[in-house]
């Protein structure tokens, strides 16, 4: 699921993810990603903005984390927070990664590979 405001990175992320085999789900908001989750979707992986209205994406990282039904969800930042003390607060909180805008497509291949969402490529090529 891909959780951010802005409709253009949401295309991004979803072009790259898409590429990557990835069936994709979108929210513009916390709230709306959370709305998702209680109708019963379950992603793999959520990537997440930080800074969205009506709920920003370290609240909907605590809340699914409160979750039990939820605990498996893996969950990747992907923001233009960049402070040290943020990084650390949204990890602490429950998320598995995180990537700081502006990113490239490879960064974002090796963070779901590190995560062992996908099968390292074995010449340089996306798997």
């Amino acid at each position: 699921m891909i959780i951010d405001d802005s409709r253009a990175m949401r295309s991004i992320l979803r072009r790259i993810v898409s590429d990557l085999g990835f069936e994709t789900c979108e929210a513009g908001h916390g709230q709306e990603a959370l709305d998702h989750l209680n109708a019963g979707f379950v992603p793999d992986v959520c990537l997440i903005d930080w800074n969205m209205p009506v709920m920003d994406g370290y609240t909907f990282i605590t809340e699914v984390r409160a979750n039990p039904e939820w605990r498996d969800i893996t969950l990747m930042m992907v923001t233009t927070e960049s402070e040290q003390r943020n990084i650390v607060r949204a990890l602490a909180a429950g998320a598995h990664e995180y990537v700081i805008k502006p990113f490239t497509p490879d960064a974002i291949v090796e963070k779901l590979e590190l995560l062992g969402l996908l099968q390292p490529a074995q010449d340089g090529a996306l798997a």
